[in-house]
């Protein structure tokens, strides 16, 4: 099968909340070079039927849960006007309808203030963001029971369903942001009690480190996919990704009294 080809097949399964077989079951040759190729197209078609590209997600920074899904290294893909959310306050309502199998994810996201270029250091790339943010990102996917390998992920929309967008907070608050998001530390609450915990360490060592390491990579694409001003970026989970129901209430509660805990409410 062609990526346009695929492209077609995946956004009528997202767009009507439906299952598929994994393209690397039909295929032995479909590795991560063809997924974003597919990813590619998928990104043409979006734009082209009128959304609007607004940033990037990160997956599978999360390096203690590589293990658990059996993929071994970060993946990434297009957010939308259509997913992205950014709140106007520390609470939520989400639809789950759209999502197929959703899961929840406390993450870290970044607003670019300008374009980065690849090969910059930590201390440079500060200079690219104009802010810091708690995020949820609702993870889904159209594949049988979260059984897949990266290939899969890559062109099932990097898993990507919605992203929600707490207060924002200028990155020039934290006089040394790489050190103070790696320790950050975020309860996963559902209903009233805790079902996660993490550490920003564990995404690649730290929020700031997984970005850097992603602009590195994003830039070495054949693709040419933009990384502009304005554009949000969130950088992956910092616990298990938890599966979600309608009728739930779900909370995060931050170590580091800058960045706001938020609360979501899930519905049909």
């Amino acid at each position: 099968m062609t990526p346009s080809a695929h492209s077609r097949q995946l956004l009528a399964a997202y767009d009507s909340a439906t299952r598929l077989p994994l393209p690397t079951a039909g295929d032995a040759g479909f590795a991560l070079a063809r997924a974003y190729e597919v990813a590619d197209a998928i990104r043409t078609r979006r734009i082209e039927r009128g959304e609007r590209h607004v940033g990037y997600k990160i997956g599978f920074t999360n390096r203690t849960i590589w293990a658990r899904y059996g993929v071994f290294g970060p993946i990434w893909g297009p957010v939308w006007d259509s997913t992205l959310q950014v709140l106007g306050s520390t609470r939520a309502e989400v639809s789950l309808a759209p999502l197929v199998q959703p899961r929840l994810e406390p993450e870290i996201a970044f607003g670019f203030a300008k374009s980065p270029h690849a090969g910059m250091s930590e201390a440079e790339l500060v200079g690219c963001i104009d802010w810091v943010g708690h995020s949820l990102e609702i993870v889904h996917t159209h594949f049988d029971d979260w059984q897949f390998q990266a290939a899969d992920t890559v062109a099932d929309f990097a898993l990507h369903g919605r992203l929600l967008v707490g207060p924002r907070i200028p990155l020039a608050r934290f006089a040394a942001p790489g050190p103070d998001l790696a320790a950050l530390r975020v309860e996963l609450l559902r209903d009233g009690e805790i079902i996660d915990t993490g550490q920003g360490a564990n995404v690649l060592g730290g929020p700031l480190t997984a970005l850097r390491l992603w602009v590195d990579a994003m830039l070495a694409q054949p693709h040419g996919w933009p990384i502009n001003a304005g554009h949000v970026v969130t950088t992956g989970t910092i616990t298990d990704a938890a599966p979600m129901l309608p009728g739930q209430e779900w909370s995060t509660r931050l170590s580091d009294s800058r960045i706001a805990g938020l609360a979501l409410r899930t519905f049909a």
